[in-house]
């Protein structure tokens, strides 16, 4: 088995737009981000609910038989 071949491991940051920090483990030193779970609408209950009606529904109602 070969010795040394894995990468090294950080203890990196994860910088988000809206300015929060955090810490994960990595390869990468830091990395930043647009999106977290402190300002993503779904995780914030922001999140506007759609329709559930399906894709394929839509369709045959808008362009099925008359």
């Amino acid at each position: 088995m070969k010795t040394d071949i894995q990468p090294k491991y950080f203890k990196a940051e994860v910088k988000c737009a809206c300015g929060n920090i955090i810490e994960v483990g990595s390869t990468k030193e830091s990395m930043k981000t647009d999106t977290c779970s402190a300002c993503h609408p779904f995780y914030t209950g922001q999140k506007q609910t759609m329709s559930t009606q399906g894709r394929a529904s839509k369709f045959i109602e808008k362009f099925g038989k008359k």
